[in-house]
């Protein structure tokens, strides 16, 4: 079965950074879009990052510039490289798998992805 394992989260002051992985298995992972979503206190799960099986990224407008999402195909293991981080990042952070039928312009929406790992704690302080 398809299998998400999050690492890397952890507490750090603003202006810092983290990076973030996620172990895949139990599917072709090399053909797979991979995503990066994130859900603060009291907040909605929203969109940070996505990667697609022929390596075009995406990004929220919240963290261009800051955040660089990666995938190692040899190794099955997606990353997230969070710099300059701002309190407003502190959330769990979530990798999850795009559904094959998704289309470029919903890669941006929960609905999207099919699977989802559990999600590591990112905790930024000013």
């Amino acid at each position: 079965e398809v299998q998400l394992q999050a690492y890397g989260g952890g507490s750090v002051q603003a202006g810092g950074s983290l990076r973030l992985s996620c172990a895949a298995s139990g599917f072709n992972f090399k053909t797979y879009t991979m995503g990066w979503f994130r859900q603060g206190p009291g907040q909605e799960r929203e969109f940070v990052a996505r990667i697609k099986y022929d390596h075009n990224t995406g990004y929220a407008d919240s963290v261009k510039g800051r955040f660089t999402v990666s995938r190692d195909n040899a190794q099955s293991t997606l990353y997230l490289q969070m710099n300059s981080l701002k309190p407003e990042d502190t959330a769990i952070y979530y990798c999850a798998v795009a559904r094959r039928s998704a289309i470029l312009s919903s890669l941006r929406l929960p609905t999207s992805y099919e699977n989802w790992g559990q999600g590591t704690l990112v905790t930024v302080s000013s």
